[in-house]
């Protein structure tokens, strides 16, 4: 849904750089944006297999949020509480940053801050948000960051149907994603970074990035590829792509919206245990995304999966129940999905390895809008050598364990997907919070 360019020249050979970015999506290409802006004489290259955002930088769901998700528990252990809230004070503040920057360098992404909603539509999950935002609040947030709405009010944000109540935090933006990272991308070009396009990586060693055009040699090589980062040698098993897919309607009229809400543009979910999300585009229609694409034996990441047309159906379903002004004359206009990148214990990191020269920044688990502009200021502050608050954040250095081999990573994963499934059809039936989710929450996570 993005405004097409025409591609750019791939390598043309070998070269040799000060900083080699293999990957033009997010994190990528805010990586070389902050470094260009921080030394203008830094020679940065960024290499990109297809064209700059053709992964999950230019297909998501538009949500620039403060979620962060590495598990709290995880943050805490590797160092206290008051870091594991500063990271998360950190992504909020990133949230604007995204914001800030869009305006500064003229990029027109339709950068909405509205917040985000999360509606209860069952008692179950009302009981569920209750417990999360008093979890919130003894963690040291405040009621500024995440507070319950009562029905009336959750109605007034997103009119949807059976709301019981839900949560609500300011901290989220929406964003027209391709328009961002492609805007994103001419930035970085006005500032002396080499973009080249239809250069496909084979393998990083230090100190080298191998291309079929020849060896692109720096003295910082920064893995920033996400869910494709297992067709890189020796890498197949350090994050699982899994599929999400997303659907969007025509624009709707007036009197439509009038119905539904969203006139601030909030982004929207609901309780469930199998994620969806969505948002009102600046162009007036309601982009729709969730998981529940299955995770394709051995992280196979090829483009028919990017169309499942039964998650697509489920998607339209699942919209049209949620928002039954829709009626059955909206037509659906779109529909998309792409890989994102989970690590073996749903960690995001970022770090640079100063022996090798090499960095590394993802696992991101769909969460890569906002996540991936403080990887990519984080990242700068790295390679540039700075004693700053990013580099401190317990995030930074993290390692995440291997998936486990095939098999087992292809029943696992798609049996943690199937029993979310299961959890929303027993609360369903039970009005309860499922005791499949609880007893496989450790599994998942790690």
């Amino acid at each position: 849904m993005g405004d097409h360019e025409a591609p750019r020249a791939p390598l043309p050979g070998p070269a040799s750089y000060d900083v080699a970015i293999v990957g033009a999506g997010f994190t990528g290409l805010w990586t070389a944006y902050y470094l260009a802006r921080a030394d203008p004489t830094l020679r940065i290259a960024v290499l990109e297999a297809e064209v700059a955002g053709f992964g999950a930088s230019g297909r998501n769901g538009g949500w620039c949020s403060a979620l962060f998700p590495t598990p709290w528990r995880r943050l805490v252990a590797s160092s206290s509480p008051a870091e594991a809230l500063r990271l998360h004070r950190t992504m909020a503040a990133t949230v604007v940053e995204v914001g800030t920057v869009a305006a500064a360098e003229g990029i027109d992404a339709d950068y909405r801050r509205g917040g985000s909603v999360t509606l209860a539509r069952s008692t179950a999950q009302l009981t569920r948000l209750r417990a999360e935002v008093a979890t919130a609040h003894a963690r040291g947030f405040s009621e500024s960051d995440l507070h319950l709405v009562g029905a009336e009010e959750a109605r007034d944000l997103a009119a949807a149907r059976g709301v019981l109540g839900g949560a609500f935090t300011p901290h989220c933006a929406v964003v027209h994603p391709a328009r961002l990272v492609r805007g994103l991308a001419r930035v970085v070009e006005s500032l002396g970074v080499a973009l080249f396009e239809g250069t496909r990586v084979s393998g990083i060693q230090p100190g080298v990035a191998r291309t079929a055009a020849g060896p692109v040699r720096a003295d910082v090589v920064v893995r920033a590829i996400e869910g494709y980062t297992p067709a890189l040698p020796g890498t197949r098993r350090a994050i699982a792509p899994v599929y999400s897919l997303m659907v969007a309607t025509e624009p709707l009229s007036p009197q439509v919206w009038e119905s539904i809400g969203l006139s601030g543009r909030p982004t929207f979910s609901d309780g469930r245990h199998v994620i969806v999300y969505g948002q009102r585009t600046a162009d007036g229609r309601l982009a729709f995304g969730g998981r529940g694409a299955p995770y394709h034996f051995g992280s196979r990441v090829r483009p028919a999966y990017d169309r499942e047309p039964r998650v697509f159906a489920m998607l339209r379903h699942t919209l049209r129940d949620l928002l039954p002004q829709l009626g059955a004359d909206v037509r659906f206009t779109h529909a998309w999905g792409g890989p994102l990148g989970i690590t073996r214990d749903w960690s995001a990191s970022v770090g640079l390895d100063r022996a090798t020269g090499l960095a590394w920044a993802g696992g991101y688990v769909g969460d890569g809008v906002g996540t991936s502009n403080l990887a990519g200021r984080t990242l700068a502050d790295l390679v540039l050598g700075r004693d700053s608050e990013l580099v401190t954040l317990p995030w930074v250095g993290h390692r995440s364990p291997r998936w486990e081999p095939e098999p087992l990573r292809w029943l696992g994963i798609n049996a943690g997907l199937r029993a979310m499934r299961l959890a929303d059809l027993e609360e369903a039936r039970t009005h309860r919070p499922s005791r499949v989710a609880r007893a496989m929450a450790p599994l998942i996570h790690g």
